[in-house]
């Protein structure tokens, strides 16, 4: 599951995504170098070595939810994010701690589902196939029919010998068949299938609702219990392949073997990100509402420690999950965490404010980039957007300015920016002959000048 990546590979791969926050990646890349060192320890000291939490620090719009999730695609890992302002202590009313487990398994079975169904899904178009084919010339065709087919509702088939056995035709008629429907040449034509009809069990709904154990006990029971009724369909082909496609892929699937490797792979390599964690620090001395912070810290801390979570695909421990919290800590500190839960994020990394210079950088190098991102769409429409690197850099230096003069929100607001400046252009697209548009900084001070005027702020910022 994990591949051989190095520290600086890992870094590497970030920086492709990511501008700036060096330490932040290093220290991320450091994590997941340990789980495939890890991997190669002998069992008894693979059960001792634990990963080392992290915590980053800084303002929003940085980067630091970027960075986590982009770690979780390069390890091809389970990944969730949670707010840690919903969970509260028993009797406020809030969202269960558990439930950023549930959620965790909850992505690593879709994970594993989807590549399980990249392998079989050959073998699944195969059956669909034979499925049409016998829906098309059922095995119990008549021999007149088989003989005749040509002349009947199916006059795309050639006619087949007529001194050859009846045996012998039904294969060559059914290969016929099985060549036109590769090619596509029956797409149009209608069929009979009849596929299951997969209603929610009781146990999802129950499961839906917490109560995970119940799902577990019964779920198999309920399930002989109401068994899936078969409904029958009259539909084009090209229809009926992709239901059909669905319906093979379920059946082939091994439910129990997936939800296992779906636990072991949130068990190894599961990564959660806990952000606003600063939002339940609570400082010495405090009352009222900052003693719901401390209960949700004391509430967080045994899944963060290592426990047993149950959940309708079996049970998890948490031992060797990794978590990573982030925050602002503008009012706060991470010291000002409770005792327990400073000691179980023992790696600590401040990401850094962007600069006008990063803000450059972040809209043209990262292969995602919101320039390419908003070219590429104006492209759909037969226009190409082209930016010169003057009006780059005042795009970044408005951004810089109105960040400043207000909430900073970091990269988000280069968002807020380039949808202010491309908005006439977005809107009149499939009415501009023009195939090539150069914005220059002449164009970008003409959209733009009323922004960094603070009396016309509230219009525009987010």
């Amino acid at each position: 599951m994990l591949k051989g990546y190095t520290p600086s590979e890992i870094v590497s791969e970030l920086d492709k995504y990511i501008i700036g926050q060096k330490n932040a990646k290093e220290i991320v890349a450091i994590a997941l170098r340990n789980r495939i060192r890890r991997k190669k320890l002998s069992a008894k000291m693979m059960e001792e070595v634990t990963p080392k939490n992290i915590i980053m620090i800084g303002p929003t719009g940085v980067g630091k939810t970027e960075i986590a999730r982009r770690l979780a695609r390069i390890a091809n890992a389970p990944f969730v994010k949670v707010e840690a302002t919903k969970f509260t202590e028993v009797g406020y009313v809030g969202k269960d701690v558990d439930s950023m487990i549930r959620d965790l398994v909850q992505a690593s079975v879709q994970l594993v589902r989807k590549e399980k169904i990249l392998e079989i899904h050959d073998d699944a178009e195969k059956r669909v196939e034979e499925r049409i084919l016998q829906s098309l010339l059922p095995e119990k065709t008549p021999d007149d029919l088989v003989y005749d087919y040509d002349k009947k509702e199916n006059s795309d088939i050639v006619e087949v010998d007529s001194n050859s056995s009846k045996q012998d035709r039904f294969k060559k008629t059914k290969e016929k068949l099985r060549e036109k429907l590769i090619s596509g040449e029956l797409e149009e034509k209608e069929i009979f299938i009849e596929v299951e009809e997969r209603t929610q069990s009781p146990m999802d709904m129950f499961s839906n609702m917490g109560i995970e154990g119940i799902g577990i006990n019964f779920k198999d029971i309920m399930d002989r219990m109401l068994p899936n009724k078969k409904k029958r369909q009259k539909l084009k082909i090209a229809e009926a392949k992709k239901i059909l496609l669905d319906d093979e892929v379920e059946k082939m699937l091994d439910t129990n073997k997936l939800a296992k490797e779906a636990i072991e792979r949130a068990e190894e390599l599961g990564i959660v990100f806990i952000d606003e964690i600063d939002k339940i620090a609570m400082k010495e001395n405090s009352y009222g509402p900052d003693v719901s912070r401390s209960g949700v810290q004391r509430d967080i801390l045994p899944i963060i420690e290592g426990s047993t979570v149950v959940t309708k695909y079996g049970i998890i421990k948490t031992d060797h999950i990794l978590f990573i919290a982030a925050g602002a800590f503008n009012s706060t500190k991470p010291s000002d965490l409770i005792p327990e839960l400073q000691g179980r994020f023992p790696l600590r990394v401040e990401l850094n404010s962007l600069r006008i210079n990063d803000l450059e950088k972040i809209l043209t190098e990262p292969e995602n980039s919101l320039i390419k991102q908003y070219d590429a769409l104006l492209r759909t429409e037969g226009i190409r957007l082209e930016f010169a690197s003057e009006a780059i850099k005042e795009i970044a230096r408005i951004a810089a300015v109105v960040n400043d003069q207000n909430e900073n929100i970091g990269a988000r607001r280069l968002h807020t920016i380039l949808e202010k400046l491309l908005e006439r252009i977005s809107f009149n697209a499939s009415k501009i002959k023009k195939k090539k548009i150069v914005i220059s900084k002449k164009y970008v001070k003409t959209r733009l000048n009323n922004i960094i005027r603070k009396e016309d702020l509230s219009k525009y910022i987010l």
